[in-house]
């Protein structure tokens, strides 16, 4: 699964993100080469869009959903807006746990 992690800037996205590659490393069920991780910033969807599976959307560029879901419904993209607690406490087991959520909802609509 292909999880791009959408953020403002980049540098505690970056640690969420590495949080979340150290909690399939450690599972006995996910398989680390099944995983591909990338945070970029808002500006920078369009241009990278192509090619991942689902789009998690930091809670401190949340104001900008409209322009990531113009981005994102035409191309079918599933995404999911991170809690802004579990964002703080850098919590990468239950953000992981909502993006194979909310992408296994979307494959199961379509």
């Amino acid at each position: 699964m292909k999880i791009l992690l959408c953020c403002a800037g980049g540098f505690s996205t970056n640690m969420l993100m590495q949080n979340m590659r150290k909690v399939v490393q450690k599972s006995e069920v996910l398989n680390d080469e099944d995983f591909d991780f990338t945070a970029i910033p808002a500006d920078a969807l369009e241009q990278e869009i192509d090619g991942w599976d689902i789009v998690l959307v930091g809670p401190q560029i949340a104001h900008k959903i409209d322009y990531i879901k113009s981005i994102l419904e035409p191309r079918s993209l599933p995404y999911a807006v991170i809690d802004k607690d579990v964002y703080g406490q850098m919590d990468g087991a239950t953000v992981l746990k909502l993006a194979l959520v909310t992408h296994r909802k979307h494959t199961l609509k379509s």
